[in-house]
């Protein structure tokens, strides 16, 4: 039995991150929280990914009834399926599909009338305070440049729909060069890190986002460059793909639990 103060975590999705935070839920590596319960495509996987563990499979509108925090990492597909309940229950909603939250503004105003809280992770991304502080004068610019070993960026719809063929590359490509927005449309599995740092700081169609497709790095890179009034910031960070699907950084399922954490935490470091 969880202790009564013990705040419900529902997860929606047991891909790579939404088993890493399972796994540290059931663990109990976030004091406070328990895993209530989760919602898959395929219930009978559940024993099979969280073996000898007691969580229920649900669906969408059972998970927001039942959980007090709702995580989602889920296909950008499936966003509003599972935003739409957890907001209007008035629950603390935790996504990683930011690229899938740029287009549901009416979602973040449903949040506001339902007392609702929308939370984005750093995921693999770094200095979203930084820019978020910068935010409050005035944000000049803001660049990111991605590049992924091509693995990364397979089956990318922008690639489909354009033709670019990713096979037998042997030197970096530029694949794609635009705004934030259009990178999330193009790049839903790949580039959420470019939509999170367009909330952070000008919006996702002032945000330039450069994509390469590069054989000769073996980790997710991004590159930013903001100038702004109060600070100009230059940062770069290398993440290590995840095992089980290169897409994903590992770092991402870690900031995730840290995002939990901080919703129980007696100390918060950061903004």
């Amino acid at each position: 039995m969880q202790n009564a103060g013990s705040i419900s975590v529902g997860i929606g999705g047991l891909g790579t991150i939404g088993l890493a935070v399972a796994r540290a839920l059931l663990a109990g590596r976030i004091p406070g929280m328990h895993l209530e319960a989760v919602a898959v495509r395929d219930p009978a996987n559940v024993a099979q990914r969280l073996p000898g563990a007691a969580v229920d499979a649900v669906d969408f509108a059972t998970l927001a009834a039942r959980c007090g925090v709702i995580l989602e990492v889920l296909p950008s597909a499936h966003f509003r399926a599972i935003a739409e309940p957890a907001i209007s229950a008035g629950k603390t909603f935790v996504t990683l599909s930011v690229g899938a939250l740029l287009e549901a503004g009416d979602l973040i105003e449903r949040a506001r009338t339902c007392g609702a809280r929308i939370i984005v992770p750093t995921g693999a991304l770094l200095g979203l305070d930084a820019v978020r502080a910068a935010a409050e004068g005035e944000i000049y610019s803001v660049t990111m440049e991605t590049r992924k070993p091509p693995a990364g960026l397979l089956g990318a719809p922008y690639l489909l729909e354009h033709g670019i063929v990713l096979d037998g590359l042997r030197e970096p490509q530029l694949v794609f060069s635009g705004s934030a927005r259009d990178g999330a449309r193009g790049f839903p599995a790949n580039v959420n890190v470019a939509a999170a740092l367009s909330l952070a700081g000008i919006g996702p169609d002032r945000t330039r986002l450069d994509i390469w497709a590069d054989p000769t790095v073996t980790r997710n890179t991004h590159r930013i460059i903001v100038e702004a009034d109060s600070v100009r910031l230059t940062m770069m960070i290398e993440n290590v793909p995840s095992e089980e699907n290169p897409k994903t950084g590992k770092l991402t399922a870690l900031s995730t639990i840290t995002t939990l954490r901080g919703l129980v935490s007696s100390l918060r470091i950061g903004s």
